[in-house]
């Protein structure tokens, strides 16, 4: 028998018959997004929004689903409006989110929510992120490895340096006919258009005769209309517009680094002289964008922040910290060990860096920590007791452990979004960074148990 259509039928009315099945993985994080210490991290920096947020106006969106959302955002790596529409249209992470039935946040809301936490919040969930890794045998902190990375900024390539030209006076171009002025040609003569009549009638905003016009290199600003009546247009005195408030802030922000760009183009163009990186700007929208060196084949020159990221075994990343500048690798043992004892009560039994790490004082500073095995393979040319030193069998699985801390770096910036940084200015780049640490450490968590259950 030949059917047209099942009959009608409401898909929520079946949810109660319907077997939701979390992924292993994602049940797992579930879980560890119960915690209350992680909640209340995140209601304190939410409830600072306005001075009574917390107490008079209309209902928000509950704290549980903000934090549910920015999570389930980077763990996938989407836009807040792919966040927002694949939430809506999945009953696993309206679940995950604890939504239910309520309508999705939209995305505006969730981004203006996102700003509203602080980078020095994220650094302490990370902190309780690590503990709860700790207590679900995830980790256990005995080895430390250390590595860093440079998170681009969302900015041009900077072509300042490439093709650069002098500049070099012209050939002075002959007058063009006509007394300089344009219009169409009749027979060969340049016709001139008509000006306008001069008077009273003439509008009183239009530049006079030989002025050049406000904005192209000279000349004097327009004059403000007049209102009819004799008053001047605009906001009542002391009470400027929103509009003209928000044009003042941009123009107090940008005016010094357009100086600052002016100065650094004459001192290198036209003088010849070299201006250091860090007297360089090399983005009005992003001045904190820093030139990066790090002797790469592929790519020398790189434009944004350097990240040093220090991690657990198991996969777990304790710790990230957005550096100042092109910073040296050297100044970074000192905080990991630090940080490392702080959080465990105890140093690493065996601590691992890349060569650009190694010095004398280093190494003893992590001997002098506590820390039994100090992998910090010397750079250039080894001496004889170096090189034997370096051939132990424990110094070379040291080499191969610190190894792995390439590929974890390659999984945070193809899946965790460190390759680039889409949020804006220093803080932005600290949330970016912090919450893309975190969502990787959950998924390690919840891999880690996951594998454990099943196995």
């Amino acid at each position: 028998m030949l059917r047209e259509r099942y009959g009608p039928s409401s898909l929520f009315d079946a949810v109660p018959q319907l077997a939701l099945r979390f992924d292993p993985e994602l049940a797992v994080v579930d879980r560890l997004l119960d915690d209350e210490a992680l909640f209340r991290l995140v209601r304190d920096d939410l409830a600072r929004r306005y001075p009574r947020t917390a107490l008079t106006g209309r209902p928000s969106t509950p704290v549980e689903v903000v934090l549910r959302l920015l999570v389930v955002k980077h763990l996938h790596g989407w836009s807040y409006e792919d966040t927002e529409r694949f939430v809506a249209d999945s009953l696993v992470l309206r679940q995950v989110c604890r939504l239910g039935l309520e309508p999705v946040p939209h995305h505006t809301a969730l981004l203006r929510w996102a700003n509203t936490v602080q980078p020095a919040t994220l650094h302490r969930l990370l902190d309780r992120v690590v503990e709860l890794a700790v207590a679900a045998r995830a980790t256990r902190g005995r080895k430390l490895r250390a590595d860093g990375t440079v998170v681009e900024t969302d900015v041009h390539h900077p072509a300042d340096a490439a093709g650069r030209r002098r500049a070099r006076p012209g050939p002075a171009r002959p007058p063009r006919s006509g007394a300089g002025r344009r219009g169409r040609r009749r027979g060969g003569r340049p016709v001139p258009r008509p000006r306008p009549e001069r008077g009273p009638d003439r509008p009183a905003h239009r530049v006079g005769d030989g002025a050049r016009p406000h904005g192209h290199g000279g000349g004097a600003p327009r004059p403000v209309r007049a209102a009819p009546g004799g008053r001047r247009r605009g906001p009542p005195p002391g009470r400027p517009r929103p509009t003209a408030a928000r044009l003042r802030a941009g123009l107090d922000r940008f005016a010094p680094l357009v100086g600052r760009v002016v100065d650094q183009a004459t001192r290198r163009v036209l003088r010849g002289e070299e201006v250091a990186a860090a007297d360089k700007v090399l983005s009005l929208f992003e001045p904190h964008t820093a030139l990066v060196r790090r002797g790469k084949a592929r790519q020398p020159t790189e434009f944004g922040r350097k990240a040093w990221l220090d991690e657990l075994e198991g996969g777990v990343v304790s710790r990230h910290a957005v550096l100042v500048g092109n910073a040296s690798d050297k100044a970074q043992v000192g905080p990991s060990l630090d940080h490392h004892a702080a959080r465990f009560g105890r140093p690493p039994d065996r601590f691992a860096a890349d060569r650009g790490a190694h010095s004398p004082a280093n190494e003893r500073l992590a001997a002098d920590a506590g820390v039994r095995r100090v992998c910090l393979p010397q750079p250039g040319h080894a001496g004889p007791d170096r090189r034997r030193h370096e051939r132990q069998r424990w110094f070379r699985r040291a080499v191969r452990f610190r190894t792995g801390a390439e590929g974890r770096i390659s999984l945070l910036r193809r899946r965790f979004g460190l390759r680039r940084c889409r949020y804006r200015g220093e803080a932005g780049m600290q949330r970016w960074t912090g919450w893309g640490v975190i969502a990787h450490d959950l998924r390690a968590v919840g891999r880690a148990v996951a594998r454990r259950q099943a196995a």
